[in-house]
Parts: C-alpha cells; sequence; structure tokens
C-alpha cells in the first residue's frame, strides 16, 4: 500500500514563492472554508464572511511572497482575517445607533428556563456593546476557549493587555447585566 504524500502549509508557500501558482490554488482550497467559518463566528452574517475571507486572499496574496516564516502561514492568515472582521465590526458600531441598536427588558415573573433565555439574550446583546477589542477577548476566552496566551498570539498583543481586556470587558457586563 502507497502512502499518499501530503504537502503542508509550508511546501505550499515555499512552491509558491518560488514561482508555482498551483500550490496557491491548494492552499485556497484547502484554507477558503476556514477562513470564512472564522469570520462567520465573529461576524454572524454568512454573505459578509464570505466577503471578509475573499478580501483576506488579496491581503495574503499580497504579502505571501515576504512571510519570511512559512511554517507560520496558519497563525499570520488567522491574525489577518481576526483583523478585517474586528474592522468591518468596527465600522458596524459606529454607522448603528446605540439607542435603538441595544434595547432589552428582563420580565423577573418567567420561569426559570425562560429568565436563563433572556440572561443568556441580554448577555450576548451586551457583549456586542463592548469595545471591540474587549469582545474579542470575551469571545475568544469564554466561547473558543482560548487561552490567554493563544488570545494574545492570535491578536498580536501581550498577556498581560490580554488580562487587563478580559478584566475590562467582565467589570462592563457586570454593570450592564445589573441595570
Amino acid at each position: 500500500m502507497q502512502e499518499k504524500f501530503l504537502e503542508t502549509d509550508k511546501d505550499l508557500i515555499q512552491q509558491y514563492q518560488s514561482g508555482d501558482t498551483k500550490a496557491l490554488q491548494k492552499l485556497v482550497k484547502r484554507w477558503h472554508k476556514t477562513f470564512c467559518n472564522k469570520a462567520y463566528w465573529l461576524i454572524k452574517d454568512a454573505d459578509v464572511s464570505k466577503d471578509i475571507a475573499q478580501d483576506t486572499w488579496k491581503t495574503i496574496i499580497i504579502k505571501l511572497e515576504d512571510l519570511k516564516d512559512p511554517s507560520s502561514f496558519s497563525s499570520w492568515a488567522t491574525r489577518i482575517i481576526y483583523s478585517k472582521s474586528f474592522d468591518w465590526l468596527k465600522n458596524q458600531k459606529r454607522t448603528q445607533s446605540k439607542h435603538e441598536a441595544y434595547q432589552y427588558t428582563f420580565d423577573s415573573h418567567e420561569e426559570d428556563t425562560e429568565n436563563r433565555e433572556v440572561l443568556k439574550q441580554q448577555l450576548k446583546k451586551a457583549i456586542k456593546t463592548l469595545p471591540t477589542q474587549q469582545e474579542m477577548v470575551i469571545k475568544l476566552f469564554y466561547m473558543e476557549a482560548y487561552s490567554l496566551k493563544e488570545i494574545s498570539n492570535t491578536l498580536n498583543i501581550s498577556v498581560g493587555t490580554t488580562k487587563s481586556r478580559l478584566f475590562h470587558a467582565r467589570e462592563k457586563l457586570k454593570q450592564i447585566i445589573k441595570t
């Protein structure tokens, strides 16, 4: 039985940097769906997520020739997709009216299961009102179960900054939920 040789991302990038355009096609085929999923996780809009993934590929193609460590492609590309998603979220927050976008109520007479669901919805809305940097740290830490070190690497910030953003985000969420 013959083993099938699978090319690593590093191999494909080195081939592309040597002039093999088919290597880029293989990379796109391997990573495009993942990019769409990562953008969707943040954006929650399939069409916008696809646009962000496409825009990420444009950036990657422009900068791939200069990538010094091809084995770091995964983290490098993930940072690009997250950055583009964060930028889109920032632009959306600027265009929305905070007053009308985040109005919610809590009915204390509902049953426990309904209370939990309402609380969950309030928490989701409250998370969306956080500054984008804090929102991303909260989502990565609690929803994606990233460690502080993984978050700092993904967002290209220090672990101390990650801890600080997480602390301030928690404090703001406490204030929002209490009101």
